[in-house]
């Protein structure tokens, strides 16, 4: 199952319905805000008298502001309540909603419209915790990445459509405002038609006590959040994510106005190309990832994040808007200003490598019984990053900086906030260097990766070609996987990094170092009685003919202690690589470091401690390795 399309799930009835739900609430929210956005930016005097460039970050911060009030709250009660009727209950407070909105539209009341904007943010803090916790509750572990890639992709999808319709809605002569109006109420009324669909997804706590204090919950959820400091630093990031997004989709407006010198439309183009990518960064994670929750995409999603921010600066500085405001056609013959939308797109696009894995990973390891009220939480923290991004965004603009040199400084930002979170938790760090050598240096061939068991202990073994068949192991591997690797190893730096993130165990001869013998024997024992994976290469050295060497009786004594399966790998085509000992020492032929080389991973099915015999693995290695070596 984990190796089909994610796009299966739109045929899915524990999917398709909750998507569409999804789809349709997030192009509501965005036609009725896009269109407000616009009369407040382009016709200040009659809809609110607000500077134009601050426009979007004003109306952003009311709707936010819920998130703060109400997230503890939500998170309770979608741990608590049947998902599916939480869901039927927000979609009716929806059409209530937009039925406020569409007076204010109807009688040009700006008290209604900033009320609705507030109470969708309301309709959005209760949908949020809803949202992340229904899918890892119908979804298997390896379905999370695409589950949530379809879901991101759908969002923003959603996001442009919604853009692009307020805008065409807004902008018609005389009936702009009742036409956003009438659209608004007919999207609530789909999004509760699908949202009666969903299925029925029990309360994970049914017996929670609602604690109405919102400060002591969220307090109580971030505590709980801490004692996972993966989870926790996880909620950070994404919060950062807010934080870097909101800067740009609050200033769109202003950008295309007061820097670009666009009309509306080209404020509609630049949100559809932000939208656009963020739907194609949050797709291809499913690719890239392998189906597996891989946090590696994390490191080079947010090095793309600055690279693109930084040179849209570059991009935009300095750039003089014409006294008369340009239309699309007039936008898109500047070819400066494709620099600009393709800054936008791939900034947009690596923020969904970023975001789309640090979701999985947190509905993956976080309690289910708690895992509602941690993306509650989660959505404060969000809430609060971007109430300071909008504070901080007002007063540099007050301080004379322009916008081109605010995504400046949100670009250096990010850099330094993603260089301190990696040195909090080095394992993003590390699976990002793992996943760049399997997608820079080589391109791996797997097969039988299905073979390996999903959860319980058991032993890999493993022929040994080169300094990185450990890395190559780790990178196709859904699990995390525990290397008993040769303690000299972890004197090269780099593969000292990875291996003591992943909390490899190294490993001398008797002869060598008997007591570090005996404590690599006992953390293996311990390491599979705690359930995990552990690889061994058996030949207990790296080849340097391209042969198999025998089989060591380590296994023996690591299965007499404690009786698992073991599964045999072979790994194919290191044999001549760079880091292999073909004709002389490793590393030391740089024509060989050739980008892309073609290798093989072959997993054959676990075999019972009992046959497990170090000639009968030898033997089954052999023939899954075949004449490719």
């Amino acid at each position: 199952m984990s190796q089909r399309s994610q796009f299966r799930l739109l045929a899915e009835r524990r999917f398709l319905p909750f998507f569409l739900t999804q789809f349709f609430g997030a192009g509501n929210d965005n036609v009725f805000k896009f269109a407000f956005t616009v009369l407040a930016t382009y016709s200040a005097a009659e809809w609110g008298g607000m500077d134009p460039r601050s426009a979007g970050a004003v109306i952003g911060g009311v709707f936010i502001l819920p998130f703060v009030l109400f997230s503890a709250t939500a998170g309770q009660l979608a741990d608590k309540v049947d998902k599916a009727a939480l869901i039927r209950f927000i979609k009716n407070l929806e059409i209530a909603i937009m039925l406020v909105i569409a007076a204010g539209f109807v009688w040009q009341a700006v008290s209604l419209l900033f009320a609705g904007v507030f109470l969708m943010g309301l309709h959005s803090t209760l949908f949020g915790p809803v949202k992340y916790a229904y899918l890892p509750q119908h979804l298997e572990e390896s379905e999370l990445v695409g589950g949530n890639g379809m879901v991101e992709m759908g969002t923003f999808v959603a996001i442009l459509l919604g853009t692009i319709l307020g805008g065409v809605l807004v902008g018609l002569p005389g009936v702009g405002p009742d036409r956003v109006a009438a659209t608004t109420l007919a999207l609530a009324i789909a999004g509760r038609i699908a949202a009666g669909f969903v299925p029925a997804s029990p309360a994970s706590d049914p017996g929670l006590a609602i604690n109405w204090n919102p400060l002591t919950e969220t307090w109580k959820n971030l505590g709980h959040a801490r004692r996972n400091r993966t989870v926790f630093l996880s909620l950070l990031g994404i919060s950062w994510l807010w934080f870097f997004g909101s800067i740009f989709l609050t200033t769109f407006t202003g950008f295309a106005k007061e820097t670009l010198g666009g009309d509306q439309n080209v404020v509609t183009l630049l949100l559809a190309v932000f939208s656009i990518g963020i739907g194609v960064g949050s797709l291809l994670c499913e690719k890239l990832s392998g189906h597996k929750v891989e946090i590696g995409l994390v490191p080079f999603g947010s090095i793309g994040m600055t690279v693109f921010a930084v040179d849209l600066w570059f991009a935009s500085k300095g750039m003089t808007p014409a006294a008369d405001l340009s239309g699309l056609s007039a936008f898109l013959a500047d070819h400066a200003h494709w620099r600009v939308m393709a800054d936008l797109f791939l900034l947009a696009m690596f923020s969904g490598f970023y975001s789309v894995p640090l979701y999985a990973l947190i509905q993956s390891r976080c309690e289910p019984s708690h895992r509602a009220r941690i993306i509650a939480a989660n959505n404060i923290l969000n809430a609060l990053f971007m109430v300071v991004a909008s504070i901080m965004a007002a007063a540099l603009l007050h301080a004379s900086l322009s916008l081109p040199q605010l995504y400046l400084v949100v670009g250096l930002l990010n850099a330094a906030v993603a260089v301190y979170i990696y040195t909090l938790v080095p394992e993003f760090l590390m699976r990002f260097i793992v996943w760049m050598l399997i997608h820079s240096v080589y391109r791996l061939e797997k097969s039988g990766l299905e073979k390996i068991p999903d959860e319980g202990a058991a032993v890999i073994v493993c022929n040994h070609v080169s300094f990185v068949d450990a890395l190559v192991i780790a990178a196709a591997c859904r699990r995390p996987v525990r290397f008993v690797m040769d303690h000299r190893i972890f004197k090269l730096p780099l593969l000292s990094f990875v291996f003591r993130t992943s909390r490899a165990i190294p490993i001398a001869s008797a002869k060598e170092d008997p007591a570090m013998m005996e404590r690599a024997f006992a953390s293996v024992a311990q390491a599979l009685k705690d359930g995990d994976l552990v690889a061994i290469f058996p030949e207990g050295r790296i080849t340097d003919t391209g042969e198999l060497y025998p089989f060591r009786p380590g296994i023996t004594r690591i299965l007499e202690a404690t009786p698992v399966p073991v599964i045999p790998i072979a790994l194919r085509g290191l044999w001549g690589s760079f880091f292999s000992r073909k004709d002389g020492a490793a590393m030391s032929k740089p024509l060989r470091f050739l980008p892309f080389r073609k290798i093989g991973l072959a997993v054959n099915a676990p075999l019972a401690p009992a046959v497990a015999t170090p000639e009968a693995l030898q033997a089954n290695v052999l023939a899954l390795r075949g004449d490719w070596r």
